[in-house]
């Protein structure tokens, strides 16, 4: 377990807004006269506590609402670099709901772009850790019609992004009745530009989720894409072409998209030969951990070191960064990764080794 909680590690699919600690949200809540149902930490980490999806969605909107300021923004992805670098994470690719700013608390472009730009900057600085943007266009809102003046800003600022960060356009939200396929003209502006492609699809929508963010929206990367599993031919194309799905195993336990963790494609996935990345998606409001989600590699799915490793390495290999540093990135972490087996694992550590299991015990 320590060498998993030591390795260098990527972190592909997490959201700004669902990573704010409890700590940041009372001080942020407090900054901008935004009530919460308790003033204490304890009490926040017991209201934020999923319940339930509603509940969730209560709360992703709260957290939103306490984000106001350059200042404000500048702390939130300053204080995640600072955790997903005790976590080992040197490369972070940050899902970040700009029209949610926009529409429903009127926040000002320049307010986040520059305190975004700040807080990655700062945290480059003190941490070590990139982080890089994907904002995501909202699939839904109660009044349909805001839909495609929100989808074109969200294109439009994520073009004009790339100078602080923005790697993606992205397409999140409840897939029920927001199928892919008509947010293409969007994908294929911000592809045009420059930008990649990584929807979700695939989680509590079915295979023709995923089918649809791949043929409309030339999707490079599937946010979640589990349900895949459902469909053997689908499994042999993403395995076939590469593409990765960035799968986020607890949140796919508390989101009810699989029953238990027992019962979770990820084996299935990885056997087929499919590219997996392991990420936390929404850590503080699921109250999980990119830490935690990588000790589930060990318990309950029992993989091998090699295993481990080549979901480590599909981390850095799968980001959203220009070729030869994402090579020499890959080369850094394979060299870290042999140093690290040597000092936690001993020189029984091979690449024949079945499991971490006896090492544990």
């Amino acid at each position: 377990m320590s060498y998993v909680q030591a390795a260098p590690k990527a972190e592909l699919h997490v959201h700004l807004e669902g990573a704010i600690q409890p700590e940041t949200l009372l001080t942020l809540a407090r900054r901008n006269g935004v009530e919460l149902p308790t003033n204490t930490i304890d009490g926040i980490r017991n209201w934020i506590a999923y319940r339930d999806f509603d509940h969730f969605i209560e709360l992703f909107r709260t957290a939103c609402r306490c984000l106001r300021t350059g200042d404000d923004f500048e702390l939130a992805a300053y204080e995640l670099g600072s955790d997903l670098a005790r976590q080992g994470v040197r490369y972070a690719e940050v899902t970040f709901s700009a029209s949610v700013h926009h529409h429903l608390n009127n926040v000002p472009q320049a307010a986040y772009f520059d305190g975004l730009a700040r807080g990655r900057a700062r945290a480059l600085a003190d941490f070590g850790i990139e982080l890089a943007w994907i904002f995501n266009i909202v699939r839904q809102w109660k009044d349909g019609s805001q839909v495609v003046p929100l989808a074109d800003h969200t294109t439009t600022i994520s073009i004009e992004g790339k100078e602080i960060g923005v790697v993606a356009l992205g397409l999140a939200g409840a897939e029920a009745g927001a199928p892919p396929e008509p947010f293409a003209p969007w994908f294929e502006r911000a592809r045009a530009a420059g930008l990649h492609s990584a929807p979700h699809a695939g989680e509590h929508g079915g295979a023709d989720s995923v089918w649809g963010a791949i043929r409309a929206l030339g999707a490079e990367r599937i946010g979640h894409g589990v349900r895949a599993i459902e469909d053997p031919a689908l499994v042999a194309y993403l395995a076939a072409h590469r593409i990765p799905l960035d799968v986020c195993p607890l949140s796919n336990v508390r989101l009810g998209v699989a029953p238990s963790l027992a019962a979770h494609p990820l084996p299935q996935l990885l056997a087929a030969g499919v590219t997996l990345t392991l990420n936390s998606d929404d850590p503080s409001l699921f109250n999980t951990s990119l830490s935690d989600d990588y000790a589930t590699l060990i318990e309950p799915f029992n993989l091998s070191v090699a295993q481990i490793d080549e979901i480590l390495l599909n981390g850095f290999r799968s980001a959203f960064l220009p070729a030869d540093r994402k090579a020499a990135l890959v080369a850094d972490v394979q060299r870290q990764l042999a140093a690290l087996k040597l000092e936690h694992l001993g020189p029984q550590s091979s690449p024949c080794m079945l499991s971490l299991g006896p090492l544990l015990e």
